[in-house]
């Protein structure tokens, strides 16, 4: 049913129980997972400890460093649950958009994503890149709260 499942990650707990619902679903059905991961000044915030307050713009190079953690980070879950990630993806812009981009570019055929992650506040009920997403995607998409 699934061959390739993209996962987008931000290292919130919402993203990190998708990628192992994600998991899950490729050992079940023999998918490839590809990961995405788009820094944000949310994600440096929460890894830094500074609480979601960053008073100084990082550099693209702290965000990047910072996204290269984050990838790490879900690789080694991936590895934790039995499965490797075929492709990682640390692209710059909007994460929705750049999600979309890669499922379409590699193919997927299910999308997942945690239903709230490090976003701002605008999207409390439901994430604004989940939301943006489940209006927008071309395949299966799976929002894991």
């Amino acid at each position: 049913m699934f061959k390739k499942i993209v996962v987008g990650l931000d290292g919130s707990e919402a993203s990190e129980k998708a990628l192992r619902i994600a998991c899950d679903l490729a050992q079940k059905y023999g998918a490839k997972m590809h990961i995405v991961h788009t820094p944000q000044v949310e994600t440096l915030a929460v890894y830094m400890g500074a609480g979601g307050a960053v008073s100084v713009t990082p550099s693209q190079n702290e965000l990047d460093a910072v996204g290269a953690q984050v990838i790490e980070n879900g690789c080694a879950i991936a590895k934790e649950c039995g499965q490797k990630v075929a492709k990682t993806h640390l692209i710059h812009g909007n994460p929705a958009d750049q999600v979309l981009q890669c499922a379409e570019d590699c193919g997927a055929d299910l999308i997942v994503t945690g239903r709230r992650g490090l976003g701002s506040i605008s999207g409390l009920l439901q994430g604004s890149t989940s939301q943006r997403v489940s209006h927008l995607a071309k395949c299966a998409y799976l929002s894991v709260a």
